[in-house]
Protein backbone atom coordinates (compact mmCIF):
# COMPACT_ATOMS: atom_id res chain seq x y z
CA UNK A 1 0.00 0.00 0.00
CA UNK A 2 1.37 3.47 -0.96
CA UNK A 3 0.21 6.95 -0.37
CA UNK A 4 0.22 9.68 2.08
CA UNK A 5 -0.82 7.33 5.02
CA UNK A 6 0.92 4.12 4.24
CA UNK A 7 1.42 1.63 6.92
CA UNK A 8 4.88 1.75 6.97
CA UNK A 9 5.73 5.39 7.41
CA UNK A 10 3.02 5.15 10.67
CA UNK A 11 5.38 2.67 11.75
CA UNK A 12 8.21 4.92 11.26
CA UNK A 13 6.71 7.46 13.08
CA UNK A 14 5.99 5.19 16.18
CA UNK A 15 9.31 3.67 15.64
CA UNK A 16 11.00 7.45 16.18
CA UNK A 17 8.22 8.09 18.99
CA UNK A 18 11.30 10.38 20.59
CA UNK A 19 11.33 13.14 18.37
CA UNK A 20 7.87 13.57 18.53
CA UNK A 21 7.80 13.15 22.58
CA UNK A 22 11.20 16.04 22.84
CA UNK A 23 8.90 18.39 20.88
CA UNK A 24 5.58 17.49 23.30
CA UNK A 25 7.73 18.11 26.06
CA UNK A 26 8.92 21.62 24.79
CA UNK A 27 5.62 22.61 23.93
CA UNK A 28 4.21 21.89 27.46
CA UNK A 29 7.39 24.42 29.02
CA UNK A 30 6.90 26.99 26.49
CA UNK A 31 3.24 27.11 27.00
CA UNK A 32 3.49 27.35 31.17
CA UNK A 33 6.08 30.46 30.79
CA UNK A 34 4.37 32.27 28.05
CA UNK A 35 0.78 31.71 29.81
CA UNK A 36 2.77 32.81 33.45
CA UNK A 37 3.65 36.15 31.07
CA UNK A 38 0.57 36.75 29.31
CA UNK A 39 -1.13 36.31 32.93
CA UNK A 40 0.79 38.81 34.98
CA UNK A 41 0.83 41.20 31.95
CA UNK A 42 -2.75 40.69 31.88
CA UNK A 43 -3.51 41.43 35.14
CA UNK A 44 -1.20 44.44 35.37
CA UNK A 45 -2.41 45.83 32.13
CA UNK A 46 -6.06 45.04 32.56
CA UNK A 47 -6.23 46.75 36.09
CA UNK A 48 -4.67 49.73 34.05
CA UNK A 49 -7.43 49.68 31.69
CA UNK A 50 -9.65 50.25 34.71
CA UNK A 51 -8.13 52.96 35.99
CA UNK A 52 -8.88 56.66 37.22
CA UNK A 53 -5.46 58.19 35.41
CA UNK A 54 -5.90 58.72 32.06
CA UNK A 55 -1.99 57.49 31.28
CA UNK A 56 -2.90 54.23 32.56
CA UNK A 57 -5.74 53.49 30.30
CA UNK A 58 -3.44 55.15 27.53
CA UNK A 59 -0.73 52.85 28.12
CA UNK A 60 -3.54 49.66 28.16
CA UNK A 61 -4.79 50.99 24.70
CA UNK A 62 -1.88 51.13 23.30
CA UNK A 63 -0.49 47.93 24.08
CA UNK A 64 -3.47 46.29 23.55
CA UNK A 65 -4.77 47.16 20.04
CA UNK A 66 -1.06 47.17 19.19
CA UNK A 67 -0.59 43.63 19.54
CA UNK A 68 -4.08 42.27 18.31
CA UNK A 69 -4.12 44.18 15.27
CA UNK A 70 -0.37 42.90 14.31
CA UNK A 71 0.16 39.12 13.65
CA UNK A 72 1.74 37.02 15.97
CA UNK A 73 4.46 35.89 13.25
CA UNK A 74 5.30 39.14 12.96
CA UNK A 75 6.10 39.76 16.07
CA UNK A 76 8.10 36.63 16.66
CA UNK A 77 10.01 37.38 13.81
CA UNK A 78 10.70 40.65 15.07
CA UNK A 79 12.25 39.53 18.19
CA UNK A 80 14.14 36.98 16.32
CA UNK A 81 15.79 38.91 13.61
CA UNK A 82 15.59 42.54 15.10
CA UNK A 83 16.32 42.20 18.98
CA UNK A 84 20.53 40.82 17.63
CA UNK A 85 20.47 44.33 15.66
CA UNK A 86 20.52 46.14 19.05
CA UNK A 87 22.59 43.98 20.71
CA UNK A 88 20.28 41.43 22.67
CA UNK A 89 20.86 38.01 21.69
CA UNK A 90 18.10 35.57 23.23
CA UNK A 91 17.99 31.74 22.58
CA UNK A 92 15.07 30.83 20.77
CA UNK A 93 13.31 29.37 23.01
CA UNK A 94 13.47 32.70 25.27
CA UNK A 95 12.13 34.44 22.04
CA UNK A 96 8.86 32.62 22.34
CA UNK A 97 8.01 32.43 25.59
CA UNK A 98 8.19 36.20 24.67
CA UNK A 99 6.46 36.32 21.63
CA UNK A 100 3.63 33.81 22.77
CA UNK A 101 3.39 35.85 26.40
CA UNK A 102 3.66 39.29 25.33
CA UNK A 103 0.96 38.57 22.53
CA UNK A 104 -1.78 36.24 24.29
CA UNK A 105 -1.10 39.02 27.38
CA UNK A 106 -3.40 41.81 25.42
CA UNK A 107 -5.55 39.46 25.15
CA UNK A 108 -5.82 38.36 28.81
CA UNK A 109 -5.61 42.35 29.73
CA UNK A 110 -9.16 42.74 27.73
CA UNK A 111 -10.52 39.71 29.79
CA UNK A 112 -9.54 41.20 33.26
CA UNK A 113 -10.86 44.34 32.34
CA UNK A 114 -14.13 43.38 31.36
CA UNK A 115 -14.30 41.08 34.70
CA UNK A 116 -13.31 43.81 37.09
CA UNK A 117 -15.87 46.21 35.09
CA UNK A 118 -18.95 43.26 35.63
CA UNK A 119 -18.09 44.31 39.39
CA UNK A 120 -20.90 46.47 40.41
CA UNK A 121 -19.27 49.89 41.21
CA UNK A 122 -20.53 49.68 45.05
CA UNK A 123 -17.84 47.55 45.56
CA UNK A 124 -14.84 50.18 44.92
CA UNK A 125 -16.56 52.92 46.81
CA UNK A 126 -16.85 51.01 49.56
CA UNK A 127 -13.48 49.80 49.19
CA UNK A 128 -12.28 53.04 49.31
CA UNK A 129 -14.40 54.44 51.96
CA UNK A 130 -12.11 51.52 54.33
CA UNK A 131 -9.43 53.44 53.25
CA UNK A 132 -8.00 50.85 50.54
CA UNK A 133 -5.94 53.01 47.76
CA UNK A 134 -6.60 51.70 44.29
CA UNK A 135 -4.20 48.89 44.44
CA UNK A 136 -4.90 47.46 47.44
CA UNK A 137 -8.79 47.85 46.19
CA UNK A 138 -7.79 45.80 43.68
CA UNK A 139 -5.79 42.90 44.97
CA UNK A 140 -7.88 42.38 47.89
CA UNK A 141 -11.87 42.84 47.15
CA UNK A 142 -11.95 43.55 43.11
CA UNK A 143 -9.71 41.09 41.69
CA UNK A 144 -10.87 38.10 43.88
CA UNK A 145 -14.52 38.76 42.50
CA UNK A 146 -13.46 39.33 39.00
CA UNK A 147 -11.82 36.00 39.03
CA UNK A 148 -14.56 34.21 38.87
CA UNK A 149 -16.03 36.00 35.62
CA UNK A 150 -12.71 35.95 33.86
CA UNK A 151 -12.20 32.04 34.58
CA UNK A 152 -13.81 30.92 31.13
CA UNK A 153 -12.45 32.96 28.82
CA UNK A 154 -8.77 32.74 30.50
CA UNK A 155 -8.58 29.37 29.73
CA UNK A 156 -10.02 29.35 26.50
CA UNK A 157 -7.08 31.90 25.83
CA UNK A 158 -5.04 29.39 27.48
CA UNK A 159 -6.39 26.95 25.17
CA UNK A 160 -5.23 29.69 21.71
CA UNK A 161 -2.16 29.96 23.58
CA UNK A 162 -1.27 26.30 23.59
CA UNK A 163 -1.90 26.39 19.49
CA UNK A 164 -0.31 29.29 19.11
CA UNK A 165 3.29 27.87 20.00
CA UNK A 166 3.14 26.47 16.84
CA UNK A 167 4.47 29.39 15.33
CA UNK A 168 7.89 28.70 16.84
CA UNK A 169 8.49 26.12 14.00
CA UNK A 170 9.25 29.15 11.48
CA UNK A 171 12.38 29.98 13.31
CA UNK A 172 13.35 26.31 14.80
CA UNK A 173 11.88 27.03 18.14
CA UNK A 174 12.41 23.21 19.16
CA UNK A 175 8.59 22.92 19.57
CA UNK A 176 6.18 19.78 18.68
CA UNK A 177 5.17 21.33 15.09
CA UNK A 178 8.53 22.10 14.51
CA UNK A 179 10.04 18.33 15.50
CA UNK A 180 6.89 17.10 13.07
CA UNK A 181 7.91 19.42 10.07
CA UNK A 182 11.21 18.74 10.30
CA UNK A 183 11.01 14.96 10.58
CA UNK A 184 8.73 14.44 8.29
CA UNK A 185 10.64 16.98 5.44
CA UNK A 186 13.64 13.71 5.91
CA UNK A 187 11.28 11.14 4.57
CA UNK A 188 8.09 12.92 3.28
CA UNK A 189 5.96 11.29 5.78
CA UNK A 190 4.25 14.07 6.37
CA UNK A 191 0.97 12.10 6.73
CA UNK A 192 1.12 10.19 9.74
CA UNK A 193 3.59 13.05 11.20
CA UNK A 194 0.96 15.81 11.21
CA UNK A 195 -2.09 13.40 12.45
CA UNK A 196 0.28 12.30 15.43
CA UNK A 197 1.28 16.56 15.96
CA UNK A 198 -2.78 17.15 15.84
CA UNK A 199 -3.69 14.61 18.33
CA UNK A 200 -0.77 15.64 20.92
CA UNK A 201 -2.16 19.28 20.35
CA UNK A 202 -5.50 17.77 20.94
CA UNK A 203 -4.50 15.68 24.34
CA UNK A 204 -3.05 19.25 25.61
CA UNK A 205 -6.00 21.22 24.49
CA UNK A 206 -9.52 19.26 24.70
CA UNK A 207 -9.40 19.36 28.52
CA UNK A 208 -8.71 22.87 29.01
CA UNK A 209 -11.75 23.61 26.36
CA UNK A 210 -14.30 21.20 27.87
CA UNK A 211 -13.12 22.93 31.69
CA UNK A 212 -14.07 26.19 29.90
CA UNK A 213 -17.56 25.17 29.10
CA UNK A 214 -18.13 23.57 32.14
CA UNK A 215 -17.32 26.50 33.76
CA UNK A 216 -19.39 28.72 31.72
CA UNK A 217 -22.41 26.44 32.58
CA UNK A 218 -21.59 26.89 35.49
CA UNK A 219 -21.44 30.59 35.51
CA UNK A 220 -24.65 30.57 33.31
CA UNK A 221 -26.44 28.91 36.00
CA UNK A 222 -25.52 30.77 38.91
CA UNK A 223 -26.18 34.46 37.38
Amino acid sequence: MTGPFAWFKWIAVFQEWPVFAEGFVTTLVLSALALSLAIILGIVLGVMGTSHYKPMRTINRAYVEFIQNTPLVIQIFFLYHGLPHVGIMLPVFSVGVLGVGIYHGAYIAEVVRAGIQSIPRGQHEAAYSQGFSYWSAMRHIVLPQAKRMALPPLTNQAVSLIKNTSVMAMVAGGDLMYHADSWASTNLYYGPAYVVTGILYWIICYPLARYAREMERKLEVSL
